[in-house]
């Protein structure tokens, strides 16, 4: 088990699966994910949408192209949908692909990323500004109505990569939506690496990459947010967001990973800090 403080622990946190209740999901004999055995050995029985292959579950070889696949995931969605008894699905559609820049095989509602466990893509933007005394982060405070990690700690611009933009339009879209910052100011962030990692939950796993982007702003600019996911915006130095990272669990649970790479990066954390060399394991060279 991760300890209670540090920052290591969260990376520890983030990675944490066990594959052995999961069976490969495949499409043309290819891994794109994985799912849990219930719901592989349900859908193979209720639906006629997928075959056996070895020890994993096959999309039907009939579904050979992007439309055909989609319908046949649309279709598989809804009867796992029914089968947990959960609402509305997010109508949000994320790429299948093997990686970035890859032709999309297929399309799939965001709520059913985790259960087939395919990759997903999203960004997350540091927004800093530079003071006399230092560093300082915007910090966003979730709304209290989320269903997702509702009141936590976030990073000032986040969100999952919709199918059909680049990172850079979902920068500015979600810029925009978040924190009512215009695309000419967004598309001046700096992208300084992708984050990896995989992360067991309740309905399944999360395989995600994240574009990671820095975004200095000048001190004239306060964030304002527009579509009612956050409830506040504080511009914080970084050694209170560090302390919080350190010793609490206020933030959502990937923010302090991309929040500590920026303090890496900024010599916020040196050669003195006790975890600085485990960290340099989980942040390699950009």
């Amino acid at each position: 088990m991760p300890s209670s403080s540090g920052y290591v622990r969260h990376f520890v946190a983030c990675n944490q699966h066990d594959l052995s209740g999961y069976v490969p999901f495949l499409i043309g004999g290819k891994r794109y994910g994985r799912m849990k055995k219930d719901n592989a050995a349900f859908l193979l029985e209720e639906t006629d949408l997928f075959a056996a292959l070895g020890d994993g579950l096959a999309l039907a070889d009939r579904f050979a192209d992007f439309s055909t696949r989609s319908e046949a995931l649309k279709q598989a969605t809804l009867a796992l949908s029914a089968r947990q008894k959960r609402s509305a699905l997010r109508r949000e559609m994320y790429a299948i692909v093997e990686k970035w820049g890859d032709e999309p095989l297929a399309q799939i509602d965001r709520a059913a990323v985790p259960w087939f466990g395919v990759r997903a893509w999203g960004v997350h933007v540091n927004g800093f500004v530079r003071k006399e005394d230092g560093i300082h982060l915007w910090i966003g405070e979730r709304a209290a109505n989320l269903v997702a990690y509702p009141g936590k700690l976030d990073n000032m611009i986040g969100g999952g990569q919709p199918i059909g933009l680049t990172p850079e339009e979902n920068l500015c879209k979600e810029a925009k939506e978040e924190a009512g910052i215009d695309a000419a100011l967004a598309l001046t962030a700096r992208k300084v690496r992708t984050m990896n990692y995989l992360f067991e939950r309740p309905d399944g796993l999360r395989t995600d990459t994240l574009f990671l982007y820095d975004l200095e702003l000048p001190e004239s600019v306060t964030p304002r947010n527009t579509d009612g996911e956050v409830a506040a915006f504080t511009l914080m130095p970084l050694p209170q967001v560090a302390d919080l990272i350190r010793n609490t669990d206020k933030f959502k649970f990937n923010c302090p990973m991309v929040i500590v790479d920026f303090m890496m990066r900024h010599g916020a954390i040196t050669q003195q800090d006790a975890e600085h060399e485990e960290l340099r394991k989980w942040l390699p060279q950009a």
